[in-house]
């Protein structure tokens, strides 16, 4: 009579009861791999009710009687299928927390405020160095219509109710008038320079910032450092948590990151206002001087 094909569980075959059983194994691994979730014990077959001696088993012997071995299956069970994790597998962090676990509290509020700090003073700066501010069109075009009419106290009302930089410069030198032309634009210098030593100052706080950044970055550099030295002292001689280390080293490093983030672009926008508040303040000299330069042979007598 011709034997069934297959791996059947009638087969008395040693040769054929190998090859099931580790095709068996191979299936048992790759759903436990696969799932992730499977019991070791899930990879031993399970013998069906009523079974005899000569029914298949992984951890029967290969010759003799149908009882397993002593120890054999659980033997097989732990070696033929994977062992289940004893814990379960870390979540990986994205890149916000990983900088805020490393930044930690004291590092986090130090640098939310000096970019908060950044911010607001570069808006503060921005608004101030308009050319609105500084050297308004329209107060020029009106200041030398009122000039050109005659209408001198005008002049000096429409300078002195502006807000402007121009403004006050025309304002101060309209009123010191009475006592010369030299009184009128020495007058206009001082004033002129008190309001540049006002732009002046709102801009060096922008700098404060850019340099206070680095200096805060390196402090955490320093810090991470230590800190990480010291996870390497205390030890005892064994290995270092590289968890620990780590988090130590992610200190120091990005602590400096965002020290530079912080400043690079803080001193570009220095650098850059202040050119552009020294430009204006120039033009504001210059027309201040050439609306005033009619006046130039007034001896007292003139008032604003």
């Amino acid at each position: 009579m011709r034997k069934p094909s297959g791996c059947a569980y009638g087969e008395t075959s040693g040769l054929r009861a190998m090859l099931c059983s580790a095709a068996l194994l191979a299936l048992a691994a790759a759903l436990a791999a696969a799932l992730g979730d499977l019991h070791p014990s899930a990879a031993v077959a399970q013998q069906p009710a009523g079974g005899g001696g000569d029914e298949f088993d992984p951890g029967a012997a290969p010759a003799g009687g149908g009882q397993p071995a002593a120890g054999a299956g659980d033997g097989q069970a732990a070696g033929g299928a994977p062992a289940a994790p004893g814990t379960a597998p870390k979540k990986k962090k994205n890149l916000l927390q990983w900088v805020g676990e490393a930044l930690g509290i004291q590092f986090s509020v130090i640098f939310l405020a000096l970019s908060f700090s950044a911010v607001a003073l570069f808006v503060m700066n921005l608004l101030a160095a308009r050319r609105d501010n500084i050297v308004p069109i329209a107060l020029v075009e009106s200041f030398e219509a009122h000039l050109n009419e005659k209408r001198y106290q005008e002049a000096y009302e429409l300078a002195k109710s502006d807000e402007s930089f121009l403004g006050h410069v025309l304002s101060a030198g309209l009123a010191k008038l009475r006592d010369g032309y030299e009184k009128a634009i020495e007058a206009m210098q001082e004033v002129g320079e008190e309001e540049n030593m006002k732009l002046e100052h709102k801009l060096s706080y922008l700098a404060l910032i850019g340099t206070i950044s680095p200096m805060a970055g390196l402090y955490g550099t320093v810090w991470g450092m230590i800190a990480a030295f010291d996870t390497l002292a205390t030890t005892g001689g064994g290995a270092p948590d590289p968890e620990v280390l780590a988090g130590n080293i992610s200190t120091a490093l990005f602590t400096t990151l965002l020290g530079l983030m912080i400043a690079i672009p803080v001193i570009a926008a220095y650098n850059i206002l202040r050119n552009r508040v020294q430009r204006l303040v120039l033009e504001v000299g210059i027309l201040s001087e050439g609306l005033m330069s009619r006046f130039e042979n007034v001896g007292g007598a003139k008032k604003a």
